[in-house]
């Protein structure tokens, strides 16, 4: 099963459907993983009610971190801010489906502390956004 998922994980990466920008964005935000270089741009766009209708990614990084930006954008997509804003750790784990030692995990978790600082509009984002 955990092949699946890798394979799942690459096909994002190498194929990302949610990678570039929006010109007309309602939340934007971008944030590094330091220790690794990692880099994410996020912009999302919403309709009057709060629902996202677009979202989209840019940057660099591992496979971890660009593919779970991938499926975390796409995953957004028809959802509410709200739903955005009580986004955790466990829902990114599930959307990858395998075990992440600790370092991989902080790449993992970047899309997820980049999206919450991008709804929640803050000027700086913190490690305690993806608890």
């Amino acid at each position: 099963m955990d092949d699946l998922y890798r394979e799942v994980i690459l096909d994002h990466y190498k194929n990302p459907g949610q990678k570039g920008h929006l010109e007309d964005s309602n939340f934007a935000f971008e944030d590094e993983n330091p220790l690794c270089g990692d880099f994410i741009h996020i912009d999302i766009k919403t309709d009057e009610k709060g629902v996202i209708t677009d979202a989209k990614f840019d940057g660099h990084g591992c496979a971890i971190s660009m593919a779970s930006a991938d499926m975390l954008l796409e995953s957004l997509i028809g959802k509410t801010i709200d739903d955005a804003k009580q986004l955790n750790k466990q829902d990114i784990l599930d959307l990858l489906g395998i075990e992440l030692s600790p370092v991989r995990l902080k790449c993992a978790l970047l899309s997820l502390k980049v999206t919450k600082a991008a709804v929640y509009e803050l000027k700086e984002a913190s490690d305690d956004l993806t608890e």
